[in-house]
């Protein structure tokens, strides 16, 4: 019955705050009601936003409010309508009233608000009177949602002995009841369980530490209920809860100790350095990075080191130097364990250090000799020492109480040239070859000693050996040892930077001096600058450089070092003059690059090489035709024998006789054609053109020494013009004269009329048969049977002797 009642006046109230007409806005006529031209038609109905109560449990439709317009005289002719979220289902009108009833169970929590809107009709016509309007029906809330904690049940932690109201963390819970309208949704928050040691903020819901001895290692681990009641708290609220688990973390609070306060352990004095001898431990009650500690050794570290073992947080102690029983037999040895991470708030809570005691006993063991310095030994050596001369003394001893005797020798695996010699009972060690420094500046050799009753008893030792640099090599100049310059380069210019390489190595540093050689001293070209910094720059003298008439200079150079003794040497700079652009870049080095293209094409090539083969081709063609007339013309000089006879028996102006003629020139005027015919007469195949016009003509002309013979035998037939002579003479001469390629020769100079002395008129230097000639023709049966008739003529005794 209560619950009946309190619906029915939220209905009430409802409707009271919904019913108020407030809007007087005039609008046009609608379409459907004939007005005249300029009258307005004034709308009356308009209303506020609706609210319905949400929850309603009621049997029937919950009246939510009315809408109504001033056109409504109340006959019925008007139809109200609505449409939008929930028209016919959720919220139905009364079309003749207006009236507006919400027909189902609304929920806040699912929706707020409808949105929906009214329309006024004709009711015959269903035309519009107004314009449609929009309105709002809102759902009342009521406190029906209990607060949730959406994002329980919460974990969180807070390190221990923090300090009391150390936020921890902050829970929230959620009403979905409406938090503008009343209390419903306001949410206060408590500790069920769990508040001897945490609190919770009222309003905020953060949770806080109510303690300041929190230990972890008394609990580490508290479960706290937390609730949150809606009504800010106030009866009849309803309320929810969550659980929050929060985990103590562990701070440093806590120190290492060691179980022990004494550990024993023995070990032989033959360990090597870097062996275990045991383990200590320490244990810390914190948990993590606050349990790492690392260990120190406060007593007893020159012998003994101790590391630690980052996964078992252990301290290993071990062997930092080699034991002697002989020295001590027993050590004590103050391991300290620390913790890593000191927390500084809790210092004063006491030392996070603990001590303990190893004590180590030492066995005896034979042990094999020692040498002095254990580390290994470095010795000098200048590098001009002779053979044998003394390096340096290598020493061991047997460390036993006994001090046996120790023998010494080279590990030949670390010296196989066998360059240095040891004595095997003093350790001295001796040159065996001649040293290079520049080769080997050091040698490392190991040296073996033993115990001469125990070989057994073996150790072994580096020694280093430095060789001492002397000046044996001179400096040379570094590569590169060419230049270039240009050939407009200006006076003074620096062309090139020299520098200098020396295998040796003075203790106090290199130091180089250069000069350009004796022998280019006075050079006018280029001049050498010492930089003094171990380098020398190359300068011009002049300009106007040439490439076309040098294109090379070759610049000698002396440099010396410092010594002691300085050594010298001499290098030889090339200097090439090139042809540069305006910008001083070189373009090329090569005096005929200057006037011939850089290259040639594939074409031009082709054609030059053919051009080569031609002129190669008719050299060979000139050959062999000059080889073939000279063939002839032997030919015709073994058949002509008159012809050798002209020219073996010349009287020609000899060696003064600058205007002589080629024979060749006269036999080329020979003409043999076949004789047709059989008409007696003499051959006329050897004679020339001239001599057989004339013996067509009835005149025979003969040369030589037939022409002579006829001439003193007075044949008739034959008349000796000697103007035809002087014609074809002077002609050739004319000719010859003209003729620049003929070589001069003295054959035409024979052929001259010999004057009006000679009795036969010949024009052969060969004498007419008479008793008062000196001259012996009997060579001439020597020539053969062509010159038989001739021979009888001028040495008819023989002839008569032969005929006999």
């Amino acid at each position: 019955m209560w619950r009946t009642g309190v619906w029915t006046l939220l209905a009430a109230v409802s409707c009271l705050c919904c019913l108020r007409l407030c809007w007087g806005q005039t609008t046009r006529t609608s379409p459907a009601t004939s007005t005249k031209p300029g009258d307005r038609v004034k709308r009356g109905w308009v209303w506020n936003q609706f609210f319905v109560v949400e929850e309603y449990t009621g049997t029937e439709p919950l009246y939510v409010g009315k809408i109504h317009t001033d056109s409504d005289e109340g006959e019925g002719n008007i139809k109200y309508t609505i449409s939008g979220e929930g028209a016919g289902t959720i919220f139905i009108i009364d079309e003749l009233t207006g009236d507006i009833h919400a027909t189902a169970r609304l929920d806040r929590e699912e929706k707020a608000f409808y949105t929906l809107r009214a329309q006024a009709r004709d009711r015959l016509s269903n035309d519009p009177l107004e314009p449609e309007s929009e309105f709002v029906i809102k759902v009342q809330d009521i406190n029906d949602s209990e607060p949730k904690f959406l994002e329980g049940p919460y974990i969180t932690s807070v390190a221990e002995l923090s300090p009391i109201g150390t936020s921890i963390m902050k829970v929230t819970a959620i009403d979905a009841d409406d938090p503008t309208y009343g209390s419903s949704a306001r949410v206060v928050y408590s500790v069920l369980d769990g508040e001897r040691f945490f609190t919770v903020e009222k309003h905020t819901g953060i949770i806080m530490t109510a303690v300041a001895d929190l230990d972890r290692e008394t609990q580490d681990r508290y479960e706290l209920v937390v609730k949150a009641t809606d009504m800010a708290g106030q009866l009849g609220g309803l309320s929810g809860s969550t659980t929050v688990t929060i985990v103590i973390t562990d701070v440093n609070d806590n120190p290492p100790r060691f179980p022990q306060k004494m550990y024993q352990f023995t070990v032989s004095e033959g360990a090597a350095v870097g062996t275990p001898v045991g383990q200590v431990v320490a244990t810390d009650a914190d948990m993590g990075e606050n349990t790492d500690m690392t260990y120190l050794i406060k007593e007893g570290g020159d012998l003994f080191k101790v590391t630690t073992n980052v996964e078992t947080q252990e301290a290993v102690v071990s062997i930092k130097k080699p034991l002697d029983f002989e020295t001590k037999r027993t050590h004590n040895v103050v391991v300290e364990a620390v913790n890593k991470h000191v927390d500084p708030r809790f210092v004063d809570l006491g030392s996070f250090r603990d001590q303990t005691i190893v004590r180590v006993s030492v066995t005896d063991i034979d042990e094999p000799p020692v040498f002095q310095p254990a580390e290994g030994t470095v010795l000098e050596v200048q590098e001009d020492a002779k053979v044998g001369a003394l390096v340096g003394v290598v020493s061991a001893r047997d460390p036993d109480v006994v001090n046996k005797p120790v023998r010494f020798s080279i590990d030949r695996t670390t010296d196989q040239e066998m360059i240095f010699h040891i004595d095997p009972d003093t350790g001295a060690l001796t040159l065996g070859k001649i040293l290079d420094r520049e080769t080997a500046g050091w040698h490392n050799i190991t040296v073996k000693a033993v115990e001469a009753e125990n070989h057994a008893m073996a150790s072994h030792t580096s020694v280093s050996i430095r060789i001492l640099d002397v000046n044996d090599n001179p400096p040379e100049l570094a590569l590169p040892y060419e230049a270039s310059i240009c050939e407009d380069a200006k006076p003074g210019q620096l062309i090139h930077t020299i520098s200098v390489v020396d295998r040796d190595e003075p203790q106090t540093g290199h130091r180089f001096y250069f000069t350009l050689a004796p022998e280019v001293s006075d050079n006018r070209h280029f001049t050498l600058w010492d930089v003094k910094d171990n380098t020398a720059g190359i300068r011009t003298q002049r300009s106007g450089f040439n490439r076309h008439e040098q294109n090379v200079y070759l610049l000698p150079i002396l440099v010396v070092d410092s010594g002691p003794p300085s050594l010298s040497s001499t290098g030889t700079l090339t200097i090439h003059v090139c042809g540069c652009d305006p910008e001083g870049a070189i373009q090329s080095c090569n005096a005929t690059a200057y006037v011939m293209s850089a290259a040639l094409s594939p074409g031009a090539l082709i054609a030059l090489l053919v051009c080569i083969l031609i002129l190669i081709v008719l050299v060979l063609l000139i050959l062999t035709l000059k080889r073939h007339r000279k063939g002839q013309r032997m030919t015709e000089e073994e058949e002509d024998m008159r012809d050798n006879v002209i020219k073996y028996n010349d009287e020609g102006g000899g060696e003064q006789d600058t205007q002589a003629y080629d024979m060749s020139a006269l036999r080329n005027l020979y003409d043999f054609p076949e004789s047709k015919g059989s008409e007696p007469g003499p051959d006329i195949r050897s004679l020339p053109q001239w001599i057989q016009t004339n013996r067509h003509n009835g005149t025979t002309l003969r040369t030589g020494t037939e022409a002579n013979a006829v001439a003193s035998l007075g044949v008739e037939a034959v008349a000796a013009d000697f103007s035809l002579f002087k014609g074809y003479i002077k002609k050739k001469v004319e000719q010859a004269d003209a003729d620049l390629s003929v070589p001069p020769y003295d054959s035409f100079q024979t052929y001259a009329f010999e004057g009006s002395s000679s009795p036969a008129l010949s024009l052969s230097s060969i004498h007419t048969l008479s008793t008062t000639s000196e001259q012996d023709f009997s060579y001439l049966s020597d020539w053969g049977p062509r010159f038989r008739q001739l021979a009888g003529y001028y040495a008819p005794g023989n002839l008569e002797e032969e005929g006999s």
